[in-house]
């Protein structure tokens, strides 16, 4: 009876799921009650103190147990059960994998449907190449995303012009009517295609991991182009931040000063400081590498806690070959939360497998569609530095 039981007790399902995702979940609080603190530039409370000591202890307690069960199980040789979402995300690579090197397995139920327009491509594959343009483009990960098909009309509402206004009133007399506008900004869809072409002694290779390849591949090809995009725009197309309207003009065509770049930040006001970051090519990070304040101290110092390795006048730098050199006239420079930069992305990515085309090469190709469009959202939250004639 009691070696029943404790069989039984051996086979019954452990959430581990749920204990990773409580895990995650103190992870975000913790790093929430950090941030709160570092934007506020205070001190931690004594509630915030506490606080911090229990999510530390809950996180030691669900790691402790994880490894307990991870132990129990690898004791007792037992295999660790896949999910029906994991068993089906096996297969989907898996066919995906075989439907570009060629190969038809005898169990169908692990090849692609194919009709008469090709094979119907995984979105598992398409959603790891959107996950990992993410990862790698700083600049779209910090923009405000939208997933949806379709043109998309964000409205906003704009005080330029003229604006709400309070001002002192006689008794028995009119108040005058003022009011800004309500505007909006269209994001269309713009069709664009990466392609990538792998090696048939690759496929021949079966320790070559494909999927790995093909996803990298394409994702960091669309990454190049979105980051173009966002950044310098396209006419008539894309237009990303090429619009900004908040703009200092540098005095000299080939060289940065200490002030123009607090001008530049300067025009971001302060309720949108906190999420604010430089943007550059890396030879304008070389040159305000060189600038000094009036104490002689460098304005752009080396911070192994910013996020790419460098913090001016307090906030991260991030360097891109897509910006602009210092040179005349040119957009070198761009400050503030990238929030305010609106993006549409239609949420499937189309990938087509060609076999022929690129036969005389003895490859395969890859490609894959995107459609996407960008604009300003929110002109305060950016500012720009452009060269001088």
């Amino acid at each position: 009876m009691i070696k029943n039981k404790l069989a039984e007790y051996r086979t019954l399902p452990i959430n581990e799921k749920g204990l990773e995702e409580q895990r995650a979940d103190l992870a975000l609080e913790l790093t929430r009650i950090v941030e709160s603190v570092e934007a506020e530039q205070r001190a931690f409370t004594d509630e915030e103190i506490a606080r911090v000591d229990e999510i530390k202890k809950e996180k030691e307690k669900i790691e402790r147990t994880l490894i307990l069960i991870e132990e129990q199980r690898d004791f007792n040789n037992i295999p660790a059960k896949k999910s029906a979402s994991e068993e089906g995300l096996e297969l989907e690579e898996r066919a995906f994998a075989n439907y570009i090197r060629g190969v038809v397995e005898t169990r169908t139920a692990t090849n692609l449907a194919v009709g008469d327009n090709g094979a119907v491509i995984p979105k598992t594959i398409a959603q790891k190449i959107i996950k990992k343009v993410y990862d790698i483009s700083p600049i779209y990960q910090l923009a405000t995303r939208y997933n949806v098909k379709g043109d998309l009309t964000i409205p906003y509402y704009d005080e330029s012009s003229s604006a709400i206004t309070t001002a002192y009133a006689t008794e028995f007399t009119d108040l005058e009517s003022s009011s800004g506008k309500f505007l909006n900004i269209e994001l269309k869809g713009y069709l664009a295609g990466a392609l990538t072409k792998v090696s048939k002694s690759l496929l021949n290779n079966s320790n070559f991991d494909l999927i790995s390849f093909v996803i990298t591949a394409m994702a960091e090809s669309i990454a190049r182009f979105i980051e173009k995009e966002l950044l310098k725009g396209s006419p008539s197309k894309i237009t990303g931040l090429s619009t900004v309207k908040q703009k200092v003009t540098a005095a000299s065509a080939t060289a940065v000063t200490a002030d123009e770049l607090i001008d530049v930040q300067e025009m971001v006001p302060d309720v949108y400081q906190a999420g604010a970051i430089w943007i550059m090519n890396k030879s304008t990070r070389s040159a305000i590498r060189k600038l000094k304040d009036n104490d002689g101290n460098y304005l752009l110092n080396k911070d192994v806690s910013a996020k790419w390795g460098y913090t001016l006048l307090g906030k991260d730098v991030y360097t891109s070959e897509n910006m602009d050199a210092i040179a005349t006239e040119k957009t070198s420079i761009y400050y503030g939360d990238m929030s305010g930069l609106a993006v549409k992305l239609s949420e499937d990515i189309n990938i087509e497998v060609l076999r022929e085309k690129y036969a005389t090469q003895h490859a395969i190709g890859v490609v894959g569609w995107v459609e996407l469009d960008s604009k300003i959202e929110n002109e305060q939250k950016i500012a720009a530095l452009v060269m001088g004639a």
